[in-house]
């Protein structure tokens, strides 16, 4: 069995900066990834834009 404790080996864990900078890896990838969804939903939108539709109304009765 080890020296150490579950208990112990935690502390040690959660008193290193190591969780700290996991979450801001985490967040980092996280802000990349909504960025780039932005960046595609923009230039979908300037895709689909046609700028001849709309302009004339015609009705009939």
């Amino acid at each position: 069995m080890s020296g150490i404790s579950l208990n112990s080996a935690y502390s040690q864990f959660s008193s290193s900066g190591l969780p700290q900078a996991i979450g801001i890896m985490m967040l980092s990838k996280a802000k990349e990834s909504a960025e780039l969804q932005g960046a595609q939903m923009v230039q979908m939108m300037q895709q689909s834009v046609q700028p001849h539709l709309g302009g004339n109304l015609d009705i009939r009765v």
